[in-house]
């Protein structure tokens, strides 16, 4: 018997075209992705947006600053960025081409900026409860960040360099003159100078033994303890000091007041 010719064949096998499988189904877009019933098929694709130099620079720092929040900056990897910021290793050195230095530095920056709006309190009451408010930031930030403080503040690492121990410097310099301003103090003598910043190196001396010893005391118990010091440390300047003799003097009456 002689073949059917190939264009009888393939009507022979064509579906009628009120069949399911001879048009095209509402349920399928043409790239044969799934939409509902009066869904368009524009609507069912996933939306994606191009993220922009800053955002993506953003992205990574943030990639970056959650590892070295947990782990010393030594231990991480562009590869461990990477992988946390879910893109490719080239792209981190498209970004960053300077590598991992680079890459430490600009993240800490970046703490550094947020560890400076710590001390940005309000000028509004008391000098105690304005100190104790950017104590809880502060310490906020230590908890957060734990081994990534530690790292920071400690030093030794093989990506410390002159010039992140000067944002780290910045950082101290820039809560001094917090805390000048809200004494209300425009030209300070050395030792009421000299006692701020004895004073904010205590402050990280304690963050650094507060997290090496688990965290203990409560952190509002640490709080109170630093804001206890600060006055007592006033106080014995203020025995040696005429400038910060009427400082505790006008601090105390506000106490009180």
């Amino acid at each position: 018997m002689p073949e059917p010719p190939a264009s009888a064949a393939r009507a022979a096998v064509r579906p009628p075209r009120d069949h399911p499988r001879g048009r095209r189904s509402r349920g399928w877009s043409r790239r044969g992705a799934i939409t509902l019933p009066g869904m368009s098929a524009a609507a069912s694709t996933p939306a994606y947006r191009r993220l922009s130099v800053e955002e993506r620079r953003a992205q990574l720092l943030d990639a970056a600053l959650s590892l070295f929040a947990h782990r010393a900056p030594e231990e991480v990897s562009l590869d461990d960025v990477a992988e946390a910021a879910g893109v490719s290793r080239p792209l981190v050195y498209r970004y960053f081409p300077g590598g991992k230095q680079q890459l430490y530095e600009a993240a800490l920056r970046s703490a550094a900026e947020e560890l400076r709006h710590c001390f940005d309190e309000p000028h509004d009451g008391p000098l105690l409860p304005r100190l104790a408010r950017a104590l809880d930031r502060y310490l906020a930030f230590v908890d957060e960040h734990d081994a990534g403080f530690t790292a920071l503040l400690q030093g030794g690492s093989v990506v410390e360099t002159s010039r992140t121990t000067a944002i780290v410097d910045g950082v101290r310099r820039a809560a001094a003159e917090h805390i000048l301003s809200h004494l209300g103090v425009r030209e300070p003598g050395p030792r009421l100078r000299m006692t701020v910043r004895m004073w904010i190196t205590a402050v990280e001396a304690a963050s650094l033994i507060w997290l090496d010893e688990d965290k203990q005391p409560p952190v509002g118990e640490l709080r109170d303890w630093l804001v206890e010091q600060f006055t007592a440390v006033m106080a014995v300047t203020a025995g040696r000091d005429p400038q910060t003799a009427a400082l505790v003097e006008q601090v105390l009456s506000a106490q009180d007041g």
